[in-house]
C-alpha cells in the first residue's frame, strides 16, 4: 500500500483515530498534514512521526482556516492526494435533551467540517487527476445506542455525502465511509468516565461486539489506508463497517 509521493491530509489526528491514521499512512511512505484545533498535542504527534509530516492548527468549522490549511498543505508537498475527514465529536443527549447550540456545535465539526474540507482539497485532487476522499462515519449510522441523536445523525448524514461525491467526481476521485464500532480512543475514555460506574460502561461497550473487545486506533487506519490505496482503487461510495460485529446477533430464546 505505498503512498510514496503521496499527501495525505488528515483532520483530527492528534488523537485517537486521526492519530491511528496518521501512523499507518507515514509508515507507507506517505507525506502526512496533520489537521487538529489541539496545538499542542498536534505538534507532539507530528515530530513524533518524523520529517515527511506536517502540523497545521485548523478549526475545520471555519471555511478561510479550511482554506488557508488545505492551500498550505498543497503547497509544502505539491498536492493532496488524500483526505481523511475524521474529525468528529460526540455529545449525550436525546433530541429533546439537545440543545439548539449542542446540535449545531456537533453538526459544525462533524458533518459541515467534513463538507468544508472535502470542499476545498478536492480542486487539487483534481489538478493532480485523481484523488480519494475517506468519510469517518460509524456503525451509529446503522444501529444506534440511547442518548446519540445529533452524532448518529450526523454520522449518517456523512453516508450521503460520501456517495454525492463518489458520484460527482467519478471517475477520477474516489469517496468511501469508514463506520467503525467502539474504538479504544482518548475520546472514548473521557467518555465512560463521565458514568458513575466507568468501567461497568467500558465492559458493556467490550460486550455488545461479537469479538469481545474494542478495536485498536491503529486497526481503523490499515482499513483507511487500504481503501485509500491502490489495492482499494474499485470501491467508491460505499459504506464499509469495521465494527467487530455490533448488530448483527438477534436476542432472543435458545432451542435445543
Amino acid at each position: 500500500m505505498s503512498f510514496k509521493n503521496k499527501t495525505v491530509v488528515i483532520t483530527g489526528a492528534a488523537k485517537g483515530i486521526g492519530a491511528g491514521c496518521a501512523e499507518v499512512f507515514y509508515r507507507e511512505e506517505a507525506q502526512v498534514v496533520l489537521l487538529d484545533i489541539d496545538e499542542k498535542a498536534g505538534i507532539e504527534r507530528s515530530e513524533q512521526l518524523g520529517q515527511r509530516a506536517l502540523f497545521i492548527q485548523c478549526d475545520i468549522s471555519r471555511e478561510q482556516q479550511v482554506a488557508d490549511a488545505m492551500e498550505q498543505a498543497a503547497s509544502h508537498f505539491g498536492g493532496i492526494d488524500v483526505l481523511v475527514n475524521n474529525a468528529g465529536i460526540l455529545h449525550y443527549a436525546t433530541v429533546t435533551e439537545t440543545t439548539e447550540d449542542q446540535w449545531d456545535s456537533l453538526m459544525n465539526v462533524n458533518l459541515k467540517g467534513a463538507y468544508l474540507c472535502s470542499r476545498h482539497a478536492i480542486p487539487y485532487m483534481q489538478e493532480n487527476g485523481s484523488g480519494v476522499v475517506v468519510n469517518m462515519s460509524s456503525v451509529q449510522a446503522f444501529v444506534t445506542q440511547e442518548k446519540v441523536a445529533a452524532y448518529a445523525t450526523s454520522k449518517a448524514a456523512l453516508i450521503g455525502l460520501t456517495r454525492s461525491i463518489a458520484v460527482d467526481y467519478a471517475p477520477d476521485i474516489r469517496s468511501v465511509a469508514v463506520c467503525p464500532g467502539g474504538v479504544d480512543t482518548p475520546l472514548n475514555r473521557q467518555a465512560f468516565q463521565q458514568s458513575p460506574d466507568p468501567e461497568a460502561v467500558r465492559q458493556e461497550t467490550i460486550d455488545i461486539h461479537l469479538l469481545k473487545r474494542m478495536a485498536r486506533q491503529e486497526e481503523i487506519g490499515e482499513l483507511v489506508a487500504f481503501v485509500a490505496s491502490d489495492k482499494g482503487s474499485f470501491i467508491t461510495g460505499q459504506p464499509i463497517r469495521i465494527d467487530g460485529g455490533i448488530g448483527l446477533k438477534v436476542e432472543g430464546s435458545k432451542k435445543d
